[in-house]
């Protein structure tokens, strides 16, 4: 059973009216946001995902709903964005939207997700179509960049679409100067279920195809899995990356300790986790955060 956090509900429930009276006001509150200082790319990062909702996957810690409580969720990533040395956040509008109206967002880096249509189980998951954000979408809210789900199966037709999808987001992008953050995987379908195939050899494969889409890769990152051997896997590439955290797993202190070991290869420039840290084994989001800051090695630079 997840421990419930609702520190937040009374105003979750006012961006509900604001919502309802006045939808201006989102943009209004976008437009006067504090923006990230790009200074702080120099350092590495830590950001906030809470994406999966939209991809109808809402399973955390355990629960099979954990994430579908709108106002637990909002109150959890609110917590989360409030902790010393969380630099962003990575959602799809409805989110993004609620998070800037609670004013959890300003100073943040904040990345818009852009294809949701690749839902989990479904025959067209692998033709993971552009549902989400758009460039335009990016750049008139304020954003910092945008994410793309990239799995790639020879055997589904369905890649083909993803694809070229993902080379058009990144060059809108590139011309708007944002970030096109890629999440690559190379994927199987077994049994009727999309899976990732988390080993170094497939994501050398997956990530020189990913690097290599679009007019340009001046402004692409890669978010990729933590694997084996993962020095030979990062020399696959020189883009910016960071690392993913997945669903977690029984064991919290060697998935740290993987990070960890992961984020002294230079070109490694953060973490980008979400369920992990949002619905952590034990239910203390706080902790869960800054022990994952604190691998960062940013003393001295609380934010």
């Amino acid at each position: 059973m997840i421990t419930t956090l609702r520190p937040v509900a009374a105003d979750a429930a006012a961006v509900a009216r604001v919502r309802l009276t006045d939808p201006d006001a989102i943009r209004r509150a976008a437009a006067a946001r504090p923006r990230f200082d790009p200074a702080r790319l120099a350092r590495p990062l830590f950001i906030l995902a809470a994406d999966h909702p939209a991809r109808g996957a809402i399973a955390a810690g355990g629960d099979p709903t954990a994430m579908g409580d709108r106002h637990e969720l909002l109150a959890r990533c609110v917590e989360a964005l409030s902790r010393p040395g969380v630099d962003g956040f990575l959602g799809t509008a409805d989110l993004v939207e609620d998070l800037t109206l609670l004013g959890a967002l300003d100073g943040k880096l904040v990345l818009g997700s852009m294809n949701r249509g690749g839902l989990p189980g479904a025959t067209f998951e692998l033709d993971d179509r552009f549902g989400g954000y758009d460039a335009r979408g990016i750049a008139e809210g304020g954003l910092d960049g945008g994410k793309m789900l990239l799995r790639i199966d020879p055997a589904d037709p369905g890649t083909a679409r993803t694809l070229t999808g993902t080379a058009h987001a990144v060059n809108e992008l590139a011309e708007r100067r944002l970030i096109a953050l890629i999440e690559p995987f190379r994927s199987v379908r077994e049994d009727g279920r999309v899976r990732n195939i988390l080993e170094p050899d497939a994501q050398i494969w997956a990530n020189n195809i990913a690097q290599g889409l679009g007019r340009t890769s001046a402004r692409t990152w890669l978010k990729v899995p933590v694997v084996p051997d993962m020095e030979r896997m990062m020399a696959s590439t020189t883009l910016p990356t960071l690392l993913l955290g997945g669903e977690g797993g029984g064991d919290p202190d060697a998935m740290y300790a993987s990070w960890q070991n992961a984020l002294r290869i230079e070109h490694v420039r953060g973490l980008i986790i979400g369920r992990t840290m949002l619905f952590p084994a034990d239910g203390n989001v706080s902790a869960a955060i800054d022990t994952a800051v604190s691998l960062l090695g940013r003393d001295g630079d609380p934010r």
